[in-house]
């Protein structure tokens, strides 16, 4: 296992980190503690969680993510690991988050740090992110930008100034961006450095051989601004893996849940799929690994985010640490991305 630096931080996150929006939901705190106990047997030390996990998110199971992970944290040497969660923004009409009121401002951000705190029952949080942006932007799938959506919003420099408060009492000690634009992650380096506040050190986007749209103009700013991806769904749902080439499994989460995951049933997504499956058929990987291998293979990847709902997914995921891809698989992948370019953004 890798270990890189996280932005300008002083934080080195193992190269792949674990995910946990299933613990609630899929995985009972037994099996969620199994699986922290043997990625951090495998030397992973990076834990990502959210307020509003687990996924679906409802008000029965609101915070019961941070909770199993905090009755596992109790009993490990906290100083090494790194765990990081986030802050709900507003617009998603998740009334059982801190009351519906869910601007990122200084009471919501405040209540937010120290509910999470209390759940994960833990001192501090290593990482603390926006898990999307207070103000209107496309997200989770939508790609086009309406004007006519742009509404009142918390100013950049107000959030800043809140986090540098919250870092100054001790409770967290990084911050980041989720589901974030470059005109969003310029506006947050540019503001910091102006008024002496917080810089963010990472943002947590969706990144897999489906979705390679931070490879433009992200890339620039996050190369610049020194901010390191943390990618998400780098197997794009498990559609990465095959597993819907032939329909939808009946355990699997697009089967599970009514209209979650929508932007993996676009047209042209099993074209890709199955063409990236042959390439590892031909090499001999499993397209799990293939795909995992590479978003782990990007320069602006700082940690890859994994998440299964059985141990033997887990440990499937994890193993492809030892797969490095060569330089002719690269370009395979990159044929088949100018054929079929971004089916799933």
């Amino acid at each position: 296992m890798k270990y890189n630096q996280l932005g300008n931080s002083d934080l080195k996150v193992s190269e792949i980190c674990l995910g946990t929006m299933t613990y609630g939901q899929q995985n009972t705190i037994e099996e969620a503690h199994q699986q922290l106990d043997y990625s951090i047997g495998e030397g992973v030390n990076f834990i990502d969680a959210a307020e509003m996990y687990p996924v679906p998110t409802s008000a029965e199971t609101y915070g019961l993510t941070e909770t199993y992970i905090g009755e596992w944290l109790k009993h490990q040497q906290r100083d090494k690991l790194i765990v990081a969660t986030k802050i709900a923004g507003p617009g998603r009409g998740f009334k059982w988050v801190r009351g519906g009121a869910k601007a990122i401002d200084r009471d919501n951000i405040k209540q937010a740090v120290d509910d999470s705190l209390k759940r994960l029952q833990t001192d501090y949080i290593d990482l603390y992110q926006i898990h999307w942006p207070d103000r209107y932007v496309p997200r989770f799938g939508q790609t086009v930008f309406d004007p006519t959506q742009v509404g009142e919003t918390v100013t950049i420099a107000e959030q800043l100034e809140v986090f540098r408060d919250v870092i100054n009492a001790g409770k967290i000690r990084y911050i980041g961006l989720s589901n974030e634009t470059p005109w969003g992650v310029t506006q947050f380096s540019n503001i910091a450095k102006q008024l002496g506040l917080p810089k963010v050190v990472s943002i947590q986007n969706a990144y897999n051989l489906l979705n390679r749209v931070f490879d433009g103009h992200l890339a620039e700013a996050v190369y610049y601004e020194q901010i390191g991806l943390l990618a998400y769904s780098p197997l794009a749902f498990g559609f990465l893996t095959g597993k819907y080439l032939n329909g939808k499994p009946e355990k699997a989460r697009v089967s599970l849940f009514e209209n979650f995951g929508q932007r993996y049933l676009k047209p042209k997504v099993n074209e890709a799929v199955k063409a990236y499956v042959d390439i590892a058929k031909r090499h001999q990987l499993s397209p799990a690994h293939l795909a995992l291998a590479f978003v782990r293979s990007r320069w602006f990847v700082a940690s890859t985010i994994i998440g299964a709902t059985t141990l033997e997914q887990l440990k499937e995921n994890l193993q492809s640490v030892d797969v490095v891809l060569d330089k002719d698989i690269l370009e395979e992948l990159d044929k088949v991305h100018t054929q079929s370019p971004n089916p799933a953004p």
